[in-house]
């Protein structure tokens, strides 16, 4: 004989506990219909085309813009949070020209097969204790978890859209449990920016039109982190040292300062993640950058577009010592690579001896991002 399910508060309390005891540094429950604002919200970023090259996010407008969209029986949606702060503020990696700067989440364990396991133990004794339905989502399905996020009491979007806590400033990754169940829901998190604009200030493109909007279209995360074609020219310059990722605007956040080190060991950064040597990056083998980022999330960039980061980096470095790597990849197998090769080349190189490696090179009319690089020489 099934067992009755437990009251409300009695249940909400048992799984809250539960995600606690898994490592979630936040919990909170929204009504699946408590934001009918979404819609529109969305329809501003996509009809502006802030969205980029993300057409994913057009292709699933209907399905993101309302959860129950995405499950007609969703009544309640709990969102759990888990911290990732770094040890120390980030920006400081900025300076290390010779190094790869990779973003504090990517820095060891893809945070999706993590929290997954763990959402799914929540929702499971929920299932269980509750006698409902429940569906989990980590970022791979079109949930506007951040606005929900708000909503259930977890923090608060802010200027620069992230979700930012009293407790954990700006390093959050954010989960969600759908359920069929009547759940009660928290009070929405008041907004806590005030008149601060560090956020808008320090993104070196300018990427945010107006506060709490992204333009995606100026992002230096889109650009290294989604694009798939070149850098474009007038971003170059200003990806420095970054080949995966972008974490100024959540950095510089003053309420920061509240956030301890995450205390998830499997958030803290592997050692040959921490500002990698470009050097030995550029040196890296396909089999050798899949074994080196094995559970990372930068493996998902795959290896030519991994290399072209690698190469703006170095491009961008002054480093005399990245010359032979760089001009050892003017000969890579794939054009991508070769194209931004050539712009590294350019960067380090005397005139004089990009101008002979020009000359030593035979170009192929079907390479022309290859060809304009070397053009533009």
């Amino acid at each position: 004989m099934t067992a009755p399910p437990l009251r409300t508060q009695k249940l909400v309390a048992l799984i809250k506990q539960r995600a606690q005891d898994l490592g979630f540094d936040a919990f909170g429950i929204v009504r699946a219909d408590a934001r009918p604002d979404l819609p529109q919200k969305l329809d501003n970023v996509l009809d502006r085309q802030w969205h980029a090259g993300m057409h994913w996010m057009e292709e699933t407008r209907n399905r993101r813009a309302k959860p129950n969209s995405l499950w007609p029986q969703a009544r309640s949606i709990i969102v759990l949070a888990m911290s990732y702060a770094p040890d120390k503020n980030p920006l400081s990696d900025l300076a290390q020209k010779s190094r790869g700067n990779i973003s504090v989440y990517a820095r060891n364990k893809d945070y999706h097969d993590l929290m997954k396991g763990r959402l799914k133990e929540v929702a499971g004794l929920l299932a269980r204790k509750g006698q409902g339905e429940v569906k989990v989502f980590v970022d791979t399905a079109p949930v506007m978890e951040k606005p929900l996020g708000q909503q259930a009491g977890v923090g608060w979007q802010g200027k620069n859209t992230v979700l930012t806590s009293r407790s954990h400033g700006a390093w959050l990754f954010l989960g969600e449990i759908f359920t069929d169940l009547d759940l009660p829901p928290d009070l929405a998190h008041p907004q806590n920016c005030g008149s601060c604009t560090a956020c808008l200030d320090i993104c070196p493109t300018k990427a945010f039109p107006q506060p709490f909007v992204l333009d995606a279209r100026k992002c230096l995360a889109y650009y290294n982190n989604e694009h798939h074609g070149p850098i474009p020219e007038e971003f170059r310059k200003p990806m420095g040292n970054r080949i995966f990722g972008c974490d100024d605007c959540l950095a510089v956040c003053p309420w920061n300062k509240f956030a301890g080190r995450t205390r998830e060991a499997k958030f803290h950064a592997r050692a040959e993640l921490n500002m990698p040597r470009l050097e030995t990056l550029l040196r890296l083998g396909d089999a050798e950058f899949r074994k080196t980022f094995a559970g990372s999330p930068v493996k998902r960039l795959g290896h030519a577009r991994f290399l072209r980061n690698v190469l703006i980096a170095a491009g961008n470095s002054a480093d005399p010592n990245l010359l032979e790597p760089v001009r050892d990849r003017l000969a890579d197998k794939n054009p991508l690579v070769r194209a931004s090769a050539v712009w590294a080349a350019r960067q380090l190189a005397a005139i004089e001896q990009f101008v002979q490696w020009r000359k030593s090179y035979t170009l192929k009319e079907s390479d022309p991002d290859v060809l304009a690089e070397w053009g533009n020489g």
